[in-house]
């Protein structure tokens, strides 16, 4: 992958990371079914056709996988609001996913601030 193209990847992740933020805590003020849940990060597919949309929730993944359902129903009126605001040929299909990698990064802060203490 060229650097160009890498670039443009990453401009259009965080765009499409900021609007569907914006999104969703817009929908979390109408369904309290939501609230809790908070984007981490978003990947597009090699050919941008999917949108991985990656969440944490401080109640975990068993939440999470609760709330998805209430994602899902979501979906077509947030893909219809990103295409309204971001100028794309194809709005790529989304997939809601909960962010592990969060979660570990969090434990490992914690282990290290527990020794930090203890020295």
């Amino acid at each position: 992958m060229s650097r160009v193209t890498s670039i443009k990847r990453s401009q259009k992740e965080s765009l499409l990371r900021r609007e569907i933020s914006s999104l969703l805590q817009q929908a979390s003020l109408d369904n309290p079914e939501l609230a809790g849940l908070s984007v981490t990060h978003i990947e597009l597919s090699r050919d941008k056709g999917v949108c991985y949309v990656y969440f944490y929730s401080p109640d975990g993944n068993v939440i999470f996988e609760k709330k998805r359902s209430t994602l899902v129903l979501f979906k077509p009126s947030l893909r219809k609001a990103i295409a309204q605001k971001v100028p794309s040929r194809y709005v790529p299909e989304i997939i809601f996913k909960y962010d592990f990698q969060l979660e570990k990064q969090l434990a490992i802060e914690q282990l290290l601030d527990k020794v930090k203490k203890e020295s």
